[in-house]
C-alpha cells in the first residue's frame, strides 16, 4: 500500500494538499507548521475520527483538537495505491457531532465503488491491522515512541507464533477469568459466600425447626397460665376498683361535710362580727377607736371635774356687806363727829368694799363660765351628767371588746375554714389519683398495671405462637429442606471444584503466555538488536523485549543490561524505534506492507546518528513506504 496524495480541511490545514512517491518520503517543515496535523489526518482517512471520545483534564479527542481553524466541515481525501489498483478514500461530515462519518472509497477517476469497504473497515482491510495494532507499530507519534501492550497487539502476536487465529488475547482472557473468579468469590461476595450463606441459613433453620414443635408446646403452656392469670387479676381489678370508688367517695363526703360545718361556722362568726360592729356604731362614739375615744372622753370628765369645782366653789358677800356697812357707820360717824378720821375710814372702808365686790363679780363670772363650758361638754356627748358620759364610756368599752371578741372568732373560723377546704383540695387530688388506675399508686392502679402487664405477655406469646407456626409452615417439610440443603451443598462443591478449574486454567494461561513470549520476545529482541547496531554504529548489539514491550540494552562491554530510563534521550528515542520497526516487520502481515508514518521521532539525535537512523530508514523504504515528518535536515 502506498499513499499517493492528501487533501484535507483539517484542524489548521485549509483545503491543503500533500504528495508522495514510493519509498522514502522526507518532510521537512518548522514547527507548528502543521505536521502531527497531516499525521493525525492520514490515521484519520484510514480509521476514522472517534466521535465517541470525551475531554478529560488535559486531553482533548480529536473531533476537538483537529476541528478545522476556518469553521468549515472537517473532510478530505487519500489517493493511495494498493494491490496495484489507484483508490481514493473521501470522508465529510453531515453533523458536527459526527465528524467525517461520511465514507466513500472509489477507484481512482470513477465513481465505482470499492466492494465491501467501509468507513468502519476501511483502515483494517488496508494496512491489515486494526487502529490500535497501527498506532503501536508503523504510526509513530510525536512524543510516543514507546511500544504500549494492548490486547489486539497481543492477539496479533499469538497469530504470529501461534495458530495464525487473531481472536485471542492473553490480557482478555485473563481479565475473563479473573472476572469468573471474582464471580464466585470476591471477598465476602460471590456465589460462593451466597451459597455458603445460604447454607448455613438452612442449617440453622433445621435446628429451628427440630426445636420448634417443642418451643411452641412450651410457649402454649405459658400462655394458658397467663389467661388464667388475666382472669383472676380482671376479677380482683373490678372488686379492687369499687372498693377504692367508695372509699374514695366516703372520704370526699366527710371532707364536704368539715367543709360545710366551717363554712356555717365562719359564716355565722362573720354575721355576729358584723352585728357586733353595728352596735359599736350606734354607740355614743359612733366607732370611734377605744383608745382616743379613752384618751379624749378622760380629758374631758377631768375638765368637767374641774369646772364643776369652780363653779362649785362658794362666794361669800359677806366681806362685802362688812365693808359697805363700816362704810356707812364711818361716814355717819363723820357727820356725827365731823372728825376727819371717819371720813378716811370710811373711804377706806369704800375702797375695801369696792375691792370686794370686784372680787366677787369676777368669781360670779368664772362660775357661769365654767358652768357653760361643762354644759358644753356634755352635750357634746349627748348626755346632761358626767355620770352619764361614764356610763356610756363603760357601755362603749364593752361593745368594743364584743367587736374585737367577734373578730377574733371570725379570724379563727376563717382559718378553719381555711384548713377544712385545703384539706378538701388534697382530698380531692389524692381521689383523683387513687382513681387513676393506669398510672396511679393505689392497690386498684397496682393491680391494672399487672393485669395490662399479664395481658401485653398473653399478646407476645400469642404472637410468638403465631410467628413460629408460620415459619414451620413456610419452612414446609423437613424432609424438603434437607433434600435442598444437599442440592446446595452439591452446588457449593461444584463452584468450589470450578474455582480451582478457573485458578487451574489461569495459572495455564500464564504459563501458556510466558510460552509464547519466550518464543516470540527473543526474535523480536533480535530484530531490534539488529536495527539498534545499525542506528549506533554497532555500539549497541542486544536488546532484550519485556511482555509489556519496555525494552532494555547493552553493549559489548556492559556486564548487564540497562533500563531504557537511563539512557539519554537520543539512545532511548533510537532503542524504541528500533523496537517499533522490528514491531512492523514481525508483527505487521506480508505482501503489500503498509506505510510506516513517523512524526519528528529523531529530533533527539545528533549529526552522526541522525544520519545512520536516515541510512536504516532509506534501507526499510525498500520494501515499504516510509513518511517521515521532520523538523531536521538530514545530509
Amino acid at each position: 500500500m502506498t499513499i499517493n496524495k492528501l487533501t484535507a480541511s483539517f484542524g489548521k490545514l485549509e483545503n491543503e494538499t500533500l504528495s508522495f512517491h514510493d519509498g522514502l518520503n522526507v518532510i521537512h517543515a518548522p514547527n507548528e507548521s502543521g505536521k502531527s496535523t497531516w499525521c493525525a489526518f492520514i490515521r484519520a482517512m484510514l480509521y476514522g475520527v472517534d466521535s465517541g471520545e470525551r475531554a478529560r483534564g488535559s486531553f482533548l479527542p480529536d473531533k476537538q483538537r483537529y476541528a478545522p481553524w476556518s469553521g468549515a466541515p472537517m473532510e478530505g481525501q487519500m489517493d493511495l495505491t494498493v494491490d496495484r489498483c489507484n483508490i481514493t478514500l473521501t470522508r465529510t461530515t453531515r453533523m458536527k457531532s459526527a465528524p467525517m462519518r461520511e465514507f466513500t472509497a472509489t477507484y481512482t477517476g470513477t465513481n465505482v465503488r470499492v466492494e465491501g469497504m467501509t468507513g468502519t473497515n476501511a483502515g483494517e482491510q488496508l494496512t491489515g491491522v486494526t487502529r490500535d495494532v497501527f498506532r503501536r507499530s508503523a504510526f509513530i507519534e510525536q512524543g510516543s515512541v514507546a511500544v504500549s501492550g494492548s490486547p489486539d497487539l497481543e492477539r496479533r502476536i499469538n497469530a504470529i507464533v501461534s495458530t495464525g487465529e487473531e481472536e485471542t488475547s492473553y490480557t482478555e482472557a485473563d481479565a475473563r477469568l479473573r472476572a469468573w473468579l471474582r464471580k464466585r468469590r470476591y471477598n465476602r461476595r460471590g456465589m460462593l459466600p451466597d451459597i455458603e450463606s445460604r447454607i448455613e441459613e438452612s442449617r440453622r433453620l433445621l435446628e429451628d425447626m427440630d426445636g420448634s414443635a417443642e418451643n411452641i408446646d412450651a410457649l402454649e403452656q405459658r400462655l394458658e397460665k397467663t389467661k388464667a392469670d388475666c382472669a383472676r387479676l380482671e376479677d380482683a381489678v373490678t372488686e379492687s376498683r369499687k372498693l377504692q370508688r367508695r372509699e374514695s367517695l366516703e372520704t370526699l363526703n366527710r371532707g364536704r361535710t368539715a367543709l360545710a360545718e366551717a363554712s356555717a361556722e365562719h359564716d355565722a362568726a362573720m354575721e355576729r362580727l358584723s352585728e357586733c360592729r353595728s352596735e359599736l356604731r350606734q354607740g355614743a362614739f359612733g366607732g370611734a377607736d377605744l383608745g382616743a375615744v379613752e384618751e379624749k372622753a378622760g380629758k374631758d370628765l377631768t375638765r368637767m371635774a374641774e369646772l364643776k369645782a369652780v363653779y362649785k366653789k362658794k362666794i361669800s358677800p359677806l366681806p362685802l356687806l362688812l365693808m359697805f356697812l363700816l362704810t356707812a357707820v364711818g361716814v355717819t360717824l363723820y357727820t356725827v363727829y365731823d372728825a376727819l378720821v371717819w371720813i378716811i375710814a370710811a373711804g377706806v372702808f369704800l375702797v375695801g368694799a369696792v375691792v370686794f365686790l370686784t372680787l366677787y363679780l369676777k368669781a360670779r363670772r368664772a362660775a357661769d363660765e365654767a358652768r357653760e363650758q361643762r354644759g358644753k361638754i356634755l352635750r357634746s356627748y349627748g348626755v346632761s351628767h358626767a355620770s352619764e358620759l361614764s356610763a356610756a364610756l363603760e357601755d362603749y368599752r364593752k361593745r368594743f371588746s364584743a367587736v374585737a371578741s367577734a373578730e377574733d372568732n371570725e379570724r379563727r373560723t376563717r382559718e378553719n375554714y381555711e384548713q377544712a377546704r385545703r384539706r378538701q383540695e388534697k382530698l380531692e387530688e389524692t381521689a383523683l389519683a387513687d382513681l387513676d388506675f393506669v398510672a396511679g399508686s393505689s392497690p386498684a392502679a397496682r393491680l391494672g398495671r399487672e393485669l395490662n402487664s399479664r395481658r401485653a405477655e398473653a399478646e407476645r406469646l400469642s404472637a410468638q405462637i403465631a410467628t413460629l407456626k408460620g415459619r414451620l409452615s413456610a419452612m414446609g417439610d423437613t424432609m424438603v429442606l434437607r433434600s435442598e440443603l444437599g442440592t446446595m451443598e452439591t452446588e457449593r462443591a461444584q463452584l468450589e471444584q470450578e474455582y480451582e478449574d478457573i485458578s487451574l486454567a489461569a495459572e495455564t494461561l500464564r504459563s501458556a503466555d510466558e510460552e509464547l513470549q519466550s518464543r516470540f520476545s527473543p526474535e523480536l529482541g533480535r530484530v531490534a538488536a539488529e536495527y539498534m547496531s545499525r542506528v549506533t554504529g554497532g555500539r549497541y548489539s542486544q536488546v532484550l523485549i519485556n511482555r509489556d514491550f519496555s525494552a532494555m540494552t547493552r553493549t559489548d562491554a556492559d556486564a548487564v543490561a540497562h533500563d531504557s530510563s537511563y539512557l539519554s534521550a537520543g539512545t532511548m528515542d533510537l532503542l524504541y524505534l528500533a523496537v517499533r520497526l522490528a514491531v512492523c516487520r514481525l508483527a505487521l502481515p506480508e505482501g503489500e506492507p503498509c506505510p510506516l508514518i513517523i512524526d519528528d521521532a529523531l529530533v533527539n539525535l545528533d549529526e552522526t546518528r541522525l544520519k545512520q537512523a536516515m541510512e536504516l530508514l532509506s534501507e526499510i523504504a525498500k520494501e515499504r513506504q516510509v513518511i517521515l515528518f521532520t523538523c531536521r535536515k538530514a545530509d
